[in-house]
């Protein structure tokens, strides 16, 4: 955290490229190779000069100021401006480690902010998915998450937890005084129950947040030359999968993703669902009722005279049947198509703007490992545990939380200041 550190921002390949350098030594060391010295430059101010290693000039460029706090990392910064060469970027990078920077690790910029208190954990991953969205849906995600969503949420709950353990502590530390009134179990196990409630509604949001995140997985399954592979090829508008008279062309799910207003879906095409002695087709018909199994959309083919395929569909799939060659449908031609795509629409999950949704593994395993814990303490307050039982299980609720964000857990004196302001202690 001491070091000044340096790293191109920028792919390499374009017409501009930007290095950035953080800590404490950014200006004095840009001083050093650039042609004004802007050691004293004043905040969010931009500068106009060459990079120069000696007498000889590199490159012009523009140079902008951050200082702390107000920057990515929260330290003094510098981003450089430069032509887009690959041996300019490479020698003003050399020329900056050569005066005292080190090249930056993987992330190591946004661990500073996070250090720096400039985000929590969720919003610093969330700057990763931010780069990686592929789709309007998944960007929506990722900046909701790098606002705060999450962090809020989680704000709110900890909150809450505060007070059920400030009434704990209440019960526990004067307890031997009987002209004090504190809040009885069933207030304590009401309370508990609508955080247990909270945490339960947002980790049932992973599973909505996964399929927006990377795509709602659709399975087209049906008996063989009923049209799939067609059906495939014309959502893509490319030959992506062999077309065939020939029953059992397709003997593995074939994969591929378009986007339908903003909305990622990944198509699963699959072998053809019949009765075979073919080892080979088999497996892959196997796979077709894996692939089913696993999609949050089955799209089940037929065509007049073929009935569908007997496969189970679970309560939170939705089924779409097409009956193919027909005058409503027809894939090789693209009749039908629209109704088709606005069907998958409608079986995305809805959520409303402001709702918080659960997108990241790790924040759900912290969830679910929080509303265990959360489960002990319910079952305690039912049982008539000693308040110190209880209160153990409720910090293991608070360590899980703030596994997701890097928060502190509920330090005594929030306990103790949040017993006085909020609750009378006496008659």
């Amino acid at each position: 955290m001491n070091d000044t550190i340096c790293a191109l921002a920028t792919a390499l390949g374009g017409a501009l490229g930007i290095i950035r350098i953080s800590g404490a030594q950014s200006l004095e060391i840009l001083s050093r190779v650039f042609s004004k010295d802007i050691s004293n430059a004043q905040p969010n101010t931009i500068h106009y000069g060459h990079i120069k290693n000696g007498s000889e000039i590199l490159d012009e460029c523009m140079v902008s100021i951050f200082r702390t706090p107000h920057s990515y990392t929260g330290e003094d910064s510098v981003e450089i401006s430069c032509h887009g060469s690959r041996y300019i970027l490479n020698k003003v990078l050399e020329l900056l480690v050569q005066h005292g920077c080190r090249m930056a690790g993987p992330g190591e910029f946004t661990m500073r902010a996070y250090l720096n208190g400039k985000m929590d954990l969720s919003q610093a991953e969330a700057v990763a998915d931010l780069i990686a969205s592929t789709s309007k849906a998944s960007h929506h995600l990722a900046m909701s998450q790098l606002k705060g969503g999450v962090s809020s949420e989680l704000s709110r709950l900890r909150g809450q937890l505060l007070k059920l353990t400030s009434l704990l502590e209440l019960e526990l530390d004067f307890s031997d005084h009987e002209d004090l009134e504190f809040a009885d179990r069933s207030e304590l196990l009401s309370l508990a129950q609508h955080i247990d409630a909270h945490i339960t509604h947002l980790a049932k949001t992973f599973e909505t947040g996964q399929a927006l995140k990377d795509g709602i997985p659709v399975a087209i399954v049906g008996a063989p030359n009923v049209g799939k592979s067609t059906l495939l090829n014309a959502l893509l508008n490319e030959e992506r999968a062999i077309v065939s008279d020939i029953q059992g062309t397709t003997r593995d799910t074939i994969e591929d993703t378009i986007q339908i207003e903003g909305i990622t879906f990944r198509f699963i095409d699959t072998a053809g669902i019949r009765h075979t002695s073919d080892t080979i087709e088999q497996m892959g018909i196997d796979r077709s009722m894996e692939a089913a199994q696993k999609a949050k959309v089955i799209l089940m083919m037929t065509e007049p005279g073929v009935p569908y395929p007997d496969i189970p569909v679970r309560e939170n799939q939705t089924l779409i049947r097409i009956e193919n060659k027909t005058e409503a449908f027809q894939a090789k031609y693209g009749i039908g198509l629209d109704t088709l795509r606005q069907q998958l629409l409608d079986a995305v999950p809805q959520t409303a703007d402001s709702e918080v949704i659960i997108s990241n593994a790790r924040h759900y395993q912290a969830l679910i490992k929080a509303n265990e814990s959360l489960s002990r303490v319910i079952n305690g307050l039912h049982q008539q545990l000693s308040g110190d039982l209880i209160s153990e299980d409720l910090r293991q609720v608070l360590s899980e939380l703030a596994e997701i964000t890097g928060e502190g857990q509920i330090t005594p004196n929030e306990v103790l200041n949040n017993i006085f302001q909020h609750f009378c202690v006496g008659k």
